[in-house]
């Protein structure tokens, strides 16, 4: 049954939403908790959703993952047919379209520019190059074939598209035959990134921009599956470094928001700290997946989804929080390749105490191919507790307990989460 909507008056200021999706609901919530209407152009697969949540609804062709045009099609119409007091992007498909219209109106909003380049991994690339800031040399190329000689005198290479999100087509190729393979297998693709594989921990930092000042920032420990996918297991939030490391992460951050031109909203930087300093994977300006926003918000007893409200309505912001006063994390269950036979402990999951929410995403008699992005992972936990032990604790309850087990019927074996 879905939600009776909360419909604030007519004359409400209002926030335009482009996109809510899932995991974006939070954000609608936390409007109404400031006295806004909420209006969302969503597509119309998620439209019955939507509209049990929002106060008014515009329908959209485009796509989630896909079709930036279309909603930035709608979002302008939106926009010109009343406007909104506030735009705010969901996610990566949406950001362009938010930004057009924040542009157009004069409202908050990254930038028109940092949007731009958060959407391209090669824009990215060379602004970074330009302002100093350490990355993983690169190749742009049309043809994998053609960056062979390049690429083979820095082996291992990591090969990925120019906008996706969740490790979706990025890849580890190990030596010069895998790269042939590759070349050909993706020789439909158009342009493709070729990097250096940056090697050591996997880190994102999360900020809340006003006018290009950071408010507040939040630094996320990770761990994946490794080569060659990357797909992403665990995110523990409110990582404590050294000073000195924390305050080249500081650093690196300031200095990312500058080169990119951001102005205000949600910055989602992923990083690895090399031998040599941290190397920038990625930027983008819009809400980052995998829980992180529910996990800052219990970690630090703010409501993130409401600070990006307040940012896109220009309202006040309160003061920053002093310190953590939780210790919150995620995990992904990626299953081994086949058919579903059994899924359990997920009862006994929830019932944990530092376990905050818990679900699976298939059932037995589900096929499972090889993972090879964060959409195919099955299964997650989001987890909060007073110590660094406690969660370490729960989050080892989760590995044991959450458990799917498939069966390979091209070999007739079983086979568990291994990479739980």
């Amino acid at each position: 049954m879905s939600e009776r909507p909360h419909v604030e008056p007519a004359d409400a200021p209002e926030l335009l939403m482009i996109g809510v999706g899932l995991m974006g609901r939070p954000y609608v919530h936390a409007a109404h908790r400031l006295g806004l209407r909420v209006r969302a152009v969503e597509a119309e697969s998620r439209a019955a959703e939507a509209r049990g949540l929002v106060d008014e609804l515009d329908l959209s062709q485009g796509q989630y993952g896909a079709l930036d045009e279309l909603w930035a099609e709608s979002a302008y119409t939106a926009a010109q047919r009343r406007q909104p007091d506030g735009v705010m992007a969901f996610t990566e498909s949406h950001v362009l379209a938010a930004a057009l219209v924040q542009d157009r109106l004069g409202l908050p909003g990254p930038s028109l520019q940092a949007a731009s380049i958060s959407r391209n991994k090669a824009l990215q690339r060379g602004r970074f190059r330009t302002h100093g800031i350490g990355q993983p040399d690169y190749r742009l190329t049309g043809a994998l074939t053609e960056a062979e000689p390049w690429a083979s005198t820095r082996l291992p290479v990591i090969v990925k598209p120019l906008s996706s999100a969740g490790s979706e087509g990025v890849e580890l190729v190990p030596d010069l035959p895998a790269y042939r393979e590759t070349a050909d297998r993706r020789r439909t693709e158009g342009l493709l990134l070729v990097e250096t594989a940056a090697q050591g921990p996997e880190y994102s930092w999360e900020a809340l921009v006003q006018d290009g000042k950071v408010w507040f920032a939040n630094l996320t420990a990770k761990e994946t599956t490794g080569p060659p996918n990357f797909v992403e297991l665990t995110h523990r939030v409110a990582v404590r470094l050294p000073a000195r490391e924390a305050a080249v992460v500081d650093a690196l951050g300031e200095s990312v928001i500058e080169a990119i031109g951001m102005r205000t909203g949600l910055v989602h930087l992923e990083f690895r700290m090399t031998a040599t300093g941290p190397q920038v994977m990625e930027v983008a300006v819009r809400t980052p997946g995998d829980y992180l926003m529910d996990l800052c918000s219990l970690a630090y007893g703010i409501d993130w989804f409401e600070m990006v409200v307040r940012l896109a309505v220009g309202a006040q912001l309160p003061p920053p929080p002093e310190a953590p006063v939780r210790h919150a994390a995620s995990h992904f269950i990626v299953s081994e390749p086949g058919v579903v036979v059994a899924v359990e402990g997920l009862d006994e999951v929830r019932e944990h105490p530092a376990v905050v929410d818990a679900g699976v995403s298939v059932a037995v008699g589900d096929r499972i191919g090889e993972t090879s992005s964060s959409g195919q992972r099955t299964g997650f936990a989001v987890l909060s507790a007073a110590s660094p032990e406690e969660l370490e604790e729960a989050l080892a309850h989760v590995r044991r307990t959450l458990t799917i087990t498939t069966v390979d019927q091209t070999r007739t074996r079983p086979g568990r989460d291994a990479r739980a």
